[in-house]
């Protein structure tokens, strides 16, 4: 393995500092600069400060925080490349996210939890993914909320395959409930199926990603991995399954008791969802609110809130999430000065 050797010199200007790290594997250098040097332009921008190239080595210039940031996120990218993968945007930005001086939680990039199935190792791509792959680990029921885009159905299907192909759990369920924007499956062509799939194609979409395609083929026409809509959950007790309810806001109290009481021996469960998405009728309270006041603090149970910064798309997707609740926040404050 290559070794990075760091050389610093205090900066006569206050509070400021250059260091220069030096690289040992040519062949790899520039792949960590990237093509015309974008991923060290990604840095710079991210974390505002001063990069130089010469030769095999890479002159940092910054507040001592931001030096340290940078000489952080080079080397876990380095490192990255040395393990034999591929970097690209989404990489790069998942380690600036990390290394950023006002994250949380601040671990060590060698410490972070990565969690791993037969297509490799998954890692967190922010904090707040960091912090909830921990409670995945750690708890035998989680509640993850938090905005689109930031992980909470990945992360937990990488969990459960990773749980099911090491053999620690028998099977996989996914489950939805199948309400969405006022729809309703009667008026659908087709059989159940065909009714039912489209409303659970992000899961399938998510175990794609983990397993190859036969694999998955198999695993689902032996039962070992089942995706269904929350309805079909109703009088089974689940045991030695890892258990996920993707969209869960769309649940009602008495549809979210019903699941969590499915809970059987040696089962783990997960239960994802977007308070600010919630598509049931009018009046009509959230299972999940009402699950998270209920159960919060009890023993066993894990909650993960994701913030936008947190969102880990297009960075267009994070920017659109938060005009929404820019928005939302403008709104509900003239609705209070005018009730005033």
């Amino acid at each position: 393995m290559s070794q990075i050797l760091t050389s610093s010199l205090s900066n006569p200007v206050p509070l400021l500092r250059s260091l220069t790290m030096t690289f040992g594997d040519n062949a790899l250098l520039p792949l960590l600069l990237g093509d015309h040097d974008r991923h060290l332009a990604r840095i710079e921008q991210k974390l505002g400060v001063r990069l130089a190239c010469r030769g095999n080595r890479i002159a940092i210039s910054g507040t001592a925080g931001q030096v340290a940031a940078a000489e952080a996120a080079l080397a876990a990218l380095y490192r990255q490349l040395e393990q034999g993968e591929v970097l690209d945007g989404p990489k790069v930005d998942a380690v600036l996210r990390l290394t950023d001086p006002a994250a949380e939680p601040r671990l060590p990039l060698s410490d972070l939890p990565a969690i791993r199935t037969r297509k490799g190792a998954v890692g967190p791509r922010s904090a707040g993914q960091a912090a909830y792959m921990d409670l995945l680990a750690c708890n035998e029921m989680v509640f993850a909320m938090g905005p689109a885009g930031t992980g909470k159905t990945y992360l937990a299907v990488a969990q459960a395959v990773a749980m099911l192909t090491s053999g620690k759990v028998d099977r996989i369920i996914l489950s939805r409930p199948a309400v969405e924007a006022g729809e309703r499956l009667g008026f659908l062509p087709g059989d159940m199926k065909e009714k039912v799939d489209p409303y659970l194609r992000p899961l399938y979409d998510a175990l794609n990603e983990m397993l190859p395609g036969d694999t998955l083929t198999k695993r689902m026409a032996s039962g070992e991995i089942e995706i269904a809509p929350l309805a079909f959950m109703r009088g089974r007790t689940l045991s030695h399954a890892f258990v996920i309810l993707d969209e869960a806001q769309n649940t009602t109290p008495v549809q979210m008791k019903m699941f969590l009481t499915r809970m059987g021996e040696g089962t783990r469960m997960v239960v994802t969802g977007d308070l600010t998405q919630i598509d049931l009728p009018p009046n009509t309270r959230s299972g999940l609110a009402d699950a998270l006041e209920t159960l919060e603090g009890v023993q066993g149970i894990g909650v993960a809130r994701f913030a936008n910064s947190d969102v880990v798309r297009h960075p267009l997707v994070g920017r659109i999430v938060e005009a929404y609740d820019q928005r939302y926040a403008a709104l509900k404050d003239h609705a209070r000065e005018r009730m005033g």
